[in-house]
Formats: C-alpha cells, sequence, structure tokens
C-alpha cells in the first residue's frame, strides 16, 4: 500500500497536467451528471480503456501493434504493463466529447431573457449523440497521439511507440479506428450511466442552466486540444501543428455557424427539468 500511494504521489507529480484536466471533469461531471455518476465513471472509464490498450500490446487490437517503453516504471504508477495515466486519461477525454456532442444535439431556448440549452434525456441518450460523441473523441486523439509519439522532445517523454511507422506522421490507421470503437463503447457507458436511477420525467440539467458550469465540458475539450496543439508547435512540428490547426477549424467553424443558426431558432420555454443522481 505504501508503495502503490508513493508511486500515485508521484504521478500527479509527474502528470500534473492530466490531473488538472481530470479536476476540470470532476467538476463538470458534477453539474452535468451529478456527482455520483461522474465518480462511477472513473473506474468505469479506466477500466474499459485499460482494458483496450493492454489487449492493443499483447494482440494487436484495437488500436494496432504498438508497446510501451517502460523509463518510468518505478517513477510513476504502471498496472500491468500500461502506465497508470494514460488510461485514465481517457475517462475525461471520453466524457468532454459526450459532453460537447450533447450540446451540439440539444437545442437553445430563451428562459427569462437568458439563452439555455436545454437538454433531454432522448438527446443524451440517443444514436446520433452516441455517434457524434465518438467521432468527437477520434478527433481529440488525431491532435494527440502524433505529438505523444513525440513525447522525447518534451516533458512527457518517449513513453510508447509502434513497430510499424503508421501513415499519418507516425500513427497507423488502425490506432483510429480502434479510438472510434473505444469511443463508441465508452459514450455508451456514459449513455447506460445516464439511464441508471433516472426517471423519464427528469432531466440532468441544473437550476440554472445558462451556469457557465455547464460549458466546462465543451470547454475542457478545447483546452485538450489547446494544449496538445501548443506542444506541437512548442516542439517545432510545424506541418503537424497546421495540419491540426485545420482540423480543428473543421469543427469549430461548423459549430459556430450552427449554434450561431441554433440562436436564432430559440423559442421561449416556461419550464425546464431538474436533475437527479444515481
Amino acid at each position: 500500500m505504501y508503495d502503490f500511494l508513493r508511486l500515485l504521489r508521484a504521478t500527479i507529480a509527474l502528470r500534473p497536467y492530466v490531473f488538472a484536466f481530470l479536476a476540470v471533469y470532476l467538476v463538470a461531471g458534477w453539474s452535468h451528471l451529478g456527482w455520483k455518476k461522474t465518480l462511477v465513471h472513473i473506474p468505469v472509464g479506466y477500466a474499459l480503456a485499460w482494458f483496450s490498450e493492454y489487449a492493443s500490446i499483447h494482440w494487436g487490437f484495437p488500436y494496432g501493434d504498438y508497446f510501451y517503453i517502460h523509463k518510468t516504471v518505478g517513477k510513476e504508477l504502471w498496472v500491468l504493463g500500461v502506465p497508470f495515466m494514460d488510461s485514465l486519461s481517457y475517462v475525461f477525454l471520453s466524457y468532454c466529447s459526450y459532453s460537447l456532442a450533447v450540446f451540439l444535439m440539444s437545442p437553445v431556448a430563451v428562459k427569462s431573457a437568458n439563452l439555455v440549452c436545454v437538454e433531454t434525456s432522448q438527446t443524451r441518450r440517443s444514436k446520433s449523440t452516441l455517434v457524434l460523441g465518438a467521432f468527437l473523441f477520434v478527433l481529440l486523439d488525431v491532435v494527440i497521439d502524433p505529438v505523444a509519439l513525440q513525447g522525447h522532445k518534451w516533458f512527457l517523454g518517449l513513453i510508447y511507440g509502434y513497430r510499424k511507422r503508421g501513415f499519418y506522421f507516425g500513427i497507423p490507421m488502425s490506432n483510429f479506428a480502434g479510438w472510434l470503437l473505444v469511443g463508441l463503447v465508452l459514450t455508451a457507458a456514459l449513455q447506460i450511466l445516464d439511464r441508471i436511477g433516472a426517471k423519464e420525467a427528469e432531466d440532468h440539467l441544473p437550476e440554472n442552466p445558462s451556469s457557465w458550469l455547464r460549458l466546462l465540458g465543451p470547454v475542457l475539450y478545447f483546452s485538450v486540444l489547446a494544449f496538445n496543439i501548443a506542444i506541437t508547435f512548442r516542439i517545432g512540428e510545424m506541418l503537424l501543428g497546421l495540419v491540426d490547426v485545420m482540423l480543428s477549424a473543421t469543427l469549430v467553424i461548423p459549430m459556430f455557424f450552427f449554434t450561431i443558426y441554433k440562436i436564432t431558432q430559440a423559442k421561449p420555454t416556461v419550464s425546464l427539468l431538474r436533475p437527479s443522481g444515481l
């Protein structure tokens, strides 16, 4: 137990950015899903992510044939050959992708002269949200993995590699296919969590849906994108950075105009339903 706690402390000290994103997830999830479901998604999301990585390094599925470099074993927490912080990151990456998908799929209404995003159980649990959430999850990886592969150039360190160099800046297409599959599974897990203990007459909306807390999920999504793009430029990968910016723009620009369109179509609403916990 002492050794576990020592390695956990060392992991937090070595990877503070991961735990900073996790902290934002806790606040965003609490305001969106309720604190119980937010906490439950940590072990659930971690377990699903860890298994997907364990399967890949041993059997090449779902991400392809890659391996971890064990330079930090003894310096940070590893779980059966997989860095703890790596699987943990899937928790907040899947949530912020799901949260942004729900935001984009939800209509905008006017309440007391304020614009609010009206979520419903149907929107949160729909197949469209499932697919969009998984797609947004993959887009994050398109930006993250190429720069993570060059971790020796920044404070991440060299932690993994592929036995055969891939087409996309060293990343094979199988990796993105794996992220799509895992993204579907993790988003589905969040949708299942949303169903547990929730009555159809109640939706997971805060008392004040216009509160900035409800935007933390989408903000977390773009913060992760911005962080990795900044690192990409910082290590001198200008071409990769420009490609990342263009890919991100394909999301941001349509989202901006779509949001403007939703605002112009907003209609007054009298009542909004309140959240429930597990």
